[in-house]
């Protein structure tokens, strides 16, 4: 946080330091009215546009701009540098670092158990362990909005063949492909689906080459888990579904629909766990769940009415009932396969 920022902090905590007191007075006890800024960083082994981090840095700069942390942050850092990165900002005073490990799992973890003052909330397929109590792992459990996306999906298809390009099938991306696929069934039982994954987080021009392929083999619509599958769609004039982001601005003849993830949930509980000094090793993948607020389906936008209206019949029945517990999306990371 610049200079000028926690000057501001320290005028507002003196002009309310009156009220503090008479809240002492009336209330029996005193209530931090003005915390600091939570000294926050974010490592990050991509840049900061691709899709799953943006939505973690876009949560990160709302908090600052609300005053809750202060924050920097390190893009493309690679796996082998992970660690290095970590103790780093560890060394240097922040009390709250976020990122994904999902390449350095266990360095990440060692580095945090030298640090046991220091708050780690990390993306990472495994799960928290007791034993390393600063150490919360959270997820991008979408599978809600996915599979709500698989409806539309599943009656915007002619040919009844969709392309699905994925990263790595790892279990964050094969349980938004499974729910994916099981909402497309529901308004099609017959339709087949192709899936590759890249081997990259981060390759548009390979997930474009492999959705050529797929458009060649009969797809009409494509599952664009990573960037480069719209371009691809675009250019042969499909439709594509999106994840993560909303990308319909730049795909408005092309994306259909999107699967939202909203980061927010999940980085404010930390925020209010580390505020209170209750911070613990938990799972924090339920924050990402629908009714949490933690994903949602993307406005429809130059598609809006152009969706059958069977479909979104059951789109608005399915989140109604997911919201109220009614109908549960079943979370499956086994890794898909074409069928």
């Amino acid at each position: 946080m610049g200079i000028n920022q926690n000057n501001q902090s320290r005028r507002h905590f003196m002009l309310t330091s009156a009220v503090t007191a008479l809240m002492a007075s009336a209330f029996g006890g005193t209530r931090a009215m003005a915390a600091e800024p939570i000294k926050t960083a974010g490592i990050y082994t991509v840049p900061v546009e691709q899709q799953w981090v943006s939505r973690i840095h876009k949560a990160a700069l709302t908090a600052q701009e609300r005053g809750d942390i202060s924050y920097v942050f390190s893009e493309n850092v690679s796996n082998t540098d992970y660690a290095r990165v970590l103790r780093e900002y560890a060394e240097q005073g922040n009390t709250l670092i976020i990122g994904e490990v999902f390449g350095a799992e266990q360095e990440a973890r060692e580095v945090a158990a030298e640090y046991p003052d220091v708050a780690f909330l990390m993306g990472s397929s495994f799960k928290e362990d007791p034993a390393l109590p600063n150490f919360a792992v959270f997820d991008n459990y979408i599978q809600d909005a996915s599979y709500l996306s698989g409806i539309i999906a599943g009656s915007m298809t002619e040919s009844a063949n969709i392309g699905m390009v994925g990263g790595f099938p790892i279990p964050e991306v094969n349980r938004l492909m499974h729910a994916f696929m099981a909402g497309a069934r529901e308004m099609n039982p017959d339709i087949t689906f192709q899936v590759n994954f890249i081997g990259s987080w981060f390759d548009p021009p390979k997930a474009k080459e492999t959705a050529f392929a797929m458009i060649e083999n009969g797809a009409d619509l494509l599952y664009a888990e990573r960037f480069g599958v719209s371009d691809a769609a675009k250019e042969r004039g499909i439709l594509a579904i999106g994840n993560v982001i909303d990308t319909q601005a730049e795909y408005p003849d092309t994306v259909v629909a999107s699967a939202i993830w909203h980061f927010e949930p999940t980085l404010d509980k930390a925020i209010a766990e580390v505020q209170a000094g209750t911070f613990k090793a938990a799972d924090y993948g339920i924050y990402s769940f629908m009714k949490e607020g933690g994903t949602s389906l993307a406005p429809l936008g130059t598609f809006e009415g152009k969706v059958p209206v069977e479909a979104m019949a059951l789109v608005e029945q399915r989140q109604g009932e997911i919201m109220s517990g009614a109908f549960v999306v079943e979370i499956n990371d086994e890794e898909p396969s074409s069928s």
